[in-house]
């Protein structure tokens, strides 16, 4: 009797369990693992089955897009007071929606109230094709002043190089073409060679016919004897020959009008074909250095690292030497070393630069190979040369027999002179 009356009360009690949900509500039958249907709730492997099939049915866009939401919500507080907007997002119905990339607000750094930082990521922009790293521009200190009075040292325009420099060499009567090509030739001979020399070779070279018809007609011999007095004479005929049949072959007789172009010529080198660039088609294409260029820029300081020859000294020039000055610097220079910055014993008391030049009342004494060496000096030729470099790439103090060295004597009277010429 008791046992029964548990049943009731049981019995009783179950309808206030009942379950409203879709998932446990119940059907009319249900198949059971032996394949028999039976009514009543559903069993747990079809719970399971259609709990699965609900999850696959889910769209993940819109789990990731309640993440998104979430996490917005957090950031966009205003402070602890708030209400979290979470909570409210959770009860409403999923929605498929694309998920927004992140701007660049998202990035920003929380407020206040220790809420973690988020690191800030810079970007650059590389549409404009400028490297955002700054290089220093380095000057000496006083190469303005130092050529203001190299201005003024060479205001005379007395120098070697005034009067008998490539710019004189040429036949201002002869076309344009011939006077451009006899620029290049008076450079070519001029490698090396005082001025004097050069302009004596191209008078005589004039007197012939100096173009690229008559140097091709004429034999190397003739050649030879017309250039004569200039150093490596026997190699510059050869490079006058091949340069004009060049010339003539793929320039129709004249010369480029490039420096790429010009380099390509047997024995023309930088320092040639920059200058034939100024005097013989009027372009700044860099600056002209040579021995003259290369000692004065060394010994003025003008260099960040000293330099070994007149190609490197060209380029430290150039970057910070200010463009308008290339034209200038090169017979600027040159006139003030055949004048006053001599090779050997400058002369140091009248420059007015001698406050300021570091290397200012030094000797600068003749560079002799050592004895017993392959070009050691001989007693009929003290300084014996084999060969001629193609281009000038090393400073040389070359000197003939045509070119005495300076003695004691011309160095004072040198000096007296230039020290009248100053005071007034």
């Amino acid at each position: 009797m008791a046992a029964v009356c548990c049943s009731t009360r049981v019995c009783g009690v179950l309808p206030c369990f009942r379950m409203t949900s879709p998932y446990f509500s119940q059907s009319r039958s249900v198949v059971s693992r032996s394949g028999a249907h039976t009514g009543g709730r559903r069993s747990a492997a079809s719970l399971g089955s259609r709990l699965s099939r609900r999850r696959r049915n889910v769209d993940p866009v819109s789990s990731v897009e309640v993440k998104v939401e979430v996490e917005e919500a957090r950031i966009s507080e205003p402070g602890p007071s708030s209400a979290p907007l979470s909570a409210v997002r959770c009860h409403e119905p999923l929605q498929q929606t694309s998920v927004q990339p992140k701007t660049e607000t998202d990035t920003l750094p929380l407020s206040s109230h220790g809420r973690r930082r988020r690191q800030l990521k810079v970007e650059y922009d590389e549409d404009e094709g400028v490297s955002l790293v700054k290089t220093e521009h380095w000057e000496p200190p006083d190469w303005k002043k130092q050529l203001g009075f190299i201005r003024e040292m060479r205001s005379g325009r007395d120098a070697p190089v005034d009067n008998m420099g490539a710019e004189k060499c040429y036949d201002t009567d002869a076309p344009a073409h011939v006077r451009r090509f006899q620029v290049l030739v008076s450079l070519m001979l001029s490698s090396q060679t005082k001025d004097q020399v050069t302009a004596a070779a191209m008078q005589k070279l004039r007197a012939h016919g100096c173009t690229v018809e008559n140097i091709l007609s004429t034999d190397d011999e003739k050649l030879g004897k017309l250039i004569h007095p200039v150093g490596f004479w026997r190699t510059k005929v050869k490079y006058v020959k091949l340069t004009s049949a060049m010339l003539q072959e793929e320039f129709g007789g004249d010369i480029p009008n490039s420096v790429e172009g010009l380099v390509r010529l047997p024995g023309v080198g930088p320092k040639m074909a920059h200058l034939a660039m100024d005097i013989a088609w009027d372009q700044v294409s860099g600056i002209g250095v040579d021995t003259h260029v290369h000692r004065i820029s060394n010994r003025l300081g003008w260099l960040r690292k000293p330099t070994k020859n007149p190609e490197a000294t060209r380029k430290a020039l150039e970057e910070w030497l200010p463009r308008e000055l290339w034209s200038e610097i090169n017979w600027l220079l040159v006139g003030f070393g055949q004048q006053v910055c001599l090779p050997i014993n400058p002369l140091c008391s009248v420059c007015l630069n001698q406050h300021s030049c570091p290397s200012a009342h030094k000797n600068s004494p003749t560079k002799r190979p050592k004895a017993g060496s392959p070009h050691s000096a001989s007693p009929k030729s003290p300084f014996k040369t084999k060969t001629e470099p193609e281009l000038e790439c090393a400073f040389k103090d070359e000197r003939t027999k045509t070119e005495p060295l300076s003695s004691p004597v011309s160095s004072t009277t040198q000096r007296r002179r230039l020290k009248a010429k100053l005071n007034h």
